[in-house]
């Protein structure tokens, strides 16, 4: 490629700039309202889980303000805003804690009494897999807890993780809804998920599971011998399965949509966007080596498209971590590390990448930006090969003053990149 004379500034502009356009489409307070239901005749009980549920919480008290509103929400710690009629929790991720488990209790008992005439609405986005806990009978809150840690360091998908989670869970898969009959239970919900799988999103606490007669032995068998007992004798064991039942879901933010919100940014700033999926999985590293050679296949032969051009992608990769090497950094700052070596320093690529809801793995960041100078300033290349081995990406661009630090952004829908290849 030949090295172009866009300024590296303006470029990680450019980039900030689509990213906050993505995280602004997923705005609860902008976009939820429009999908409420009719108001009920009867009482309004609300319910949530989620990084977004109390922001979610805050939009339906706004947008009904004559409706009489009770219940309870659960969001991560530092996610809660003010409400007035709606409780919220702020409970443990990405493990649950103590108030994970009496959020589940407070929210399954608040729709156990309800009629024929009353409304549940539950307000579901990522994040309520850990936040909203109910172990099923024979097994532990520690249990519980024991299993989600082995599920993060797994390198497992989400479809798998939460196949585990549902199984184990009195409240996932379908039976938060069940315990509110016959009530009618509308759900609002924000994916995070490749696909927009209702019965992913959080492990689909309102959404018939017709899965809960399948062997989930070889999922046990993987996670290996911490495995708690408990838990791998119920993984083995299928459970009943109901009759099936239609939900009502209403998605009102998924990743598609905020690349589509992206691409209309960047083609008002003059550069064509080309969306490549909302929904790239496997593990990061990998995942950046590949993104590296398609930047360099537009530079080469101008596709899938000629340059400038931005490549959009939404989806969640993995890290699978290694023993005892495990330092600060998550899956998006590992992808972007590992871009870079691939990149060797082409002139013409910078690159974002960033977890919508401003929290990247267990660092304080959303993600980082890459630029063809970035493994030049970084120092010798051995180096940046083990950090990257360490999984420690984090400390490399707090370093370099590369990461994208936004705080909650009280949304989540997935990862979001950006891939800028210029003449």
């Amino acid at each position: 490629m030949q090295a172009s004379t866009f300024p590296r500034s303006a470029a990680k502009a450019l980039l900030l700039d689509l990213f906050q356009a993505a995280v602004r489409s997923a705005d609860p307070l902008r976009v939820l309202p429009q999908f409420l239901p009719d108001k009920p005749p009867g009482r309004c009980v609300v319910v949530g889980a989620g990084k977004s549920a109390a922001v979610m919480a805050k939009a339906v008290e706004e947008a009904w303000p004559d409706v009489d509103l009770s219940g309870c929400v659960v969001t991560r710690h530092g996610h809660a805003v003010a409400t007035k009629r709606i409780d919220v929790i702020e409970a443990g991720h990405p493990v649950p804690d103590a108030a994970s488990f009496e959020a589940a209790r407070r929210i399954m008992a608040s729709v156990r009494s309800l009629g024929e005439g009353d409304l549940v609405l539950a307000l579901i986005s990522g994040g309520g897999s850990s936040l909203l806990a109910m172990p099923v009978e024979g097994l532990s809150e520690g249990d519980k807890q024991a299993v989600n840690r082995l599920l993060l360091a797994s390198g497992f998908g989400i479809a798998e993780m939460n196949a585990i989670r549902r199984r184990l869970s009195a409240v996932k898969g379908g039976r938060l809804a069940e315990a509110a009959r016959p009530a009618r239970v509308v759900t609002l919900a924000i994916s995070d998920i490749p696909g927009d799988d209702p019965l992913a999103i959080a492990s689909g606490p309102t959404v018939h599971d017709p899965y809960r007669h399948l062997d989930l032995a070889y999922l046990a068998e993987r996670l290996g011998p911490d495995l708690p007992q408990a838990a791998k004798a119920i993984l083995c064991k299928p459970a009943i399965t109901e009759a099936p039942w239609e939900a009502d879901f209403r998605l009102i933010a998924t990743p598609m949509m905020t690349l589509q919100a992206a691409a209309s940014a960047a083609g008002r700033a003059g550069v064509k966007p080309v969306i490549l999926g909302d929904a790239l999985e496997g593990e990061a590293r990998e995942a950046g080596k590949l993104m590296a050679g398609i930047a360099k296949s537009v530079g080469i032969h101008g596709q899938p498209a000629a340059p400038p051009v931005v490549l959009l992608s939404g989806g969640e990769t993995t890290v699978s971590l290694s023993g005892a090497r495990s330092g600060l950094g998550g899956r998006n700052t590992e992808f972007l590390l590992s871009m870079a070596l691939a990149l060797d320093g082409d002139p013409c690529v910078y690159a974002l990448a960033a977890d919508t809801d401003g929290i990247d793995g267990n660092a304080e960041a959303a993600g980082a930006v890459i630029a063809p100078d970035t493994i030049r300033r970084a120092g010798a290349a051995e180096d940046v090969k083990r950090l990257l081995d360490d999984h420690n990406s984090y400390e490399l661009f707090e370093r370099l003053g590369d990461l994208v630090v936004t705080g909650p952004t009280l949304t989540n829908v997935n990862d979001f990149r950006a891939v800028l290849v210029l003449p």
